[in-house]
Formats: C-alpha cells, structure tokens, sequence
C-alpha cells in the first residue's frame, strides 16, 4: 500500500470540528474552540454541526458534507470530529476516497469514528489518528494532561512511544506490523466491508459497558474474517471498562493469545476515560516487553 503521511499540525494552522456521528453540545464545542483558538490555531466548524436528526448531528446528507467540505478546504489543516455515538457506518458507502486522497490531511477521533479511521486507511492509505475529540476532551476547565500531551506529541510529532498503565502480558513475545483498531464492538460493524490491511497488523482495542460475551463475539466476528485472522501478528489491549466479570474477561484474553499464538498485551491507556493515547492509525509499531514504539506516521 502506498501510505500519505498528514503533515504535522503546527502553531497558526486551521483545525475544523465537524460532526460525522452523534448529536453535539453546541456549547461544549463552542468551548473546545475557545481551548484551541488559546493554543495558537485557527477554528473552522462544519456548517452544519449544530443540527439534528434524531441522534444524529443532522441526516447523512448534512454529515458527510461537512466531512467532504473540511477535506476539499485547502485552508483548513486538520479535522478533529465531535463527538462518538452513532452515525458514522450510515456514511461508510457514500465517502468519496478520491476526495480525500486529493486532499489529506490530519482526521482525528475515536469510539464510532472508528468506522472512519478504518476506511480512509484502507481506501486512501491515509494514516489518520485515533485519539480525542473535542466535544469529548477538550471543554472542561482542566485539559487531563496525559490525553493532552499524547494529543500534541503525535499530531506534532513523528515518533511516540507507549507505556502500560497495568503490565498484563498474556503473551511475552514481540511483534510489528502497521497499527489498526479502536473501538472494539464498532470495528466489528464492518464486517462485510472493505477494511482489513492486506499486511501484517496489530489490532489495538478497547471498549466499555459491554458484557463479557459481547467482547467475545466481536472479537469472533473480526477473526471469521480469513483475512483478518491471516494478518494479525499481535493484540494491543486498552480499557474493556464497566463490563460484567474482569475474571471472564481475564481469562477469554489468556484463550485467545493461546488460540492465535501471537502476543497480546495491556493494559494501556487505550480507552473511553479521560486518560487516553493518540494513537496513529496505520502506523508501524513494534510492540516489545509490552512498550509499543510507533515511527514515520506524519511529514
């Protein structure tokens, strides 16, 4: 796969919030844009961000407009989405890659922007960022300086390298291959589409309130795929947070790294909670005695 590096963000750039998913917080975006505007960049908001359809920020139409206008504006420097929830599958069919592919740049967002991080790789080859959103992150009165830092360092940076918050080594072994993921059960609602890496991957997953059995069948889903099960080389575990028995959960994480034979590790600060990485989606990593170093994701 030919791979398009985003250029790194840097002071005086222009960021666009736009809305691909759920229903937003006007006021909550408003403040997202007051923290980015004291950091030294520029705002720019979907057009029709603050409309609503239901539960969703406006119909499919309004959504992806909004996605395809901050990808074609050649004034705008990066996109960092909202807010998750639920909506961004409903536009998977209708993206227009060779848009985006004329025109990248850095897209940022987690939980149901999942959806999009997969595709736009696996589509456009375009390295985007799985990470926090402003609706989510950036409104309170104290930015968490972890998020805050692996948020910079990453979209600034070319090199980032990830710590456990818990040492859980299901398997000790090391592996590489380019970084795909995110929210587990949303990674799963892909199954039937085009969005498995033709190489060597590491999945990095993580998910909350979902009960144990649900964790199993999303994970079971992803490795019907003959492909998907080809290609994994190893697992990167963020938060499973609010599920209903750590000792079930436990104990599916130590199965499957016997069934697959190939390293699985966590537990890092990969999650829904405040405390969360940056993570370059489509990177190269290596993950070694459960430190993952990530390289060569931004120009």
């Amino acid at each position: 796969m030919n791979l398009i590096k985003p250029k790194k963000l840097k002071p005086g750039d222009t960021i666009a919030i736009i809305a691909p998913s759920g229903v937003v917080d006007i006021d909550a975006i408003n403040k997202a844009s007051i923290y980015f505007t004291n950091k030294g960049y520029k705002i720019k908001l979907g057009e029709n961000i603050s409309k609503t359809d239901r539960y969703l920020a406006g119909s499919d139409v309004d959504r992806l407009s909004d996605l395809h206008s901050a990808f074609e504006d050649n004034s705008i420097d990066a996109i960092i989405c909202a807010r998750g929830g639920y909506g961004a599958l409903r536009l998977a069919n209708k993206l227009d890659f060779e848009l985006i592919k004329k025109h990248p740049k850095i897209f940022c967002g987690y939980s149901d922007i999942t959806v999009l991080n997969a595709l736009l790789f696996k589509q456009c080859g375009l390295i985007t960022f799985s990470g926090p959103m402003a609706q989510s992150d950036f409104t309170g009165n104290i930015i968490e300086p972890y998020t805050e830092q692996s948020f910079f360092n990453a979209l600034c940076g070319n090199y980032l390298e990830i710590k456990p918050i818990e040492n859980k080594l299901y398997s000790n072994n090391s592996c590489s291959g380019i970084l795909i993921g995110g929210n587990l059960t949303t990674l799963a609602t892909l199954c039937g589409l085009d969005f498995v890496p033709d190489e060597k991957f590491i999945l990095f997953a993580e998910d909350l309130n979902e009960p144990v059995y649900k964790i199993d069948r999303a994970f079971t889903q992803l490795l019907n795929i003959e492909k998907f099960r080809q290609n994994i080389n190893g697992i990167i575990l963020g938060e499973f947070t609010d599920t209903d028995n750590n000792a079930y959960l436990e104990q599916y994480f130590k199965n499957l790294s016997n069934e697959l034979n190939i390293p699985v590790s966590g537990i890092f600060p990969i999650t829904h909670s405040k405390k969360k990485t940056t993570i370059p989606y489509g990177a190269k990593a290596v993950l070694q005695n459960n430190i993952v170093q990530i390289s060569d994701f931004t120009v």
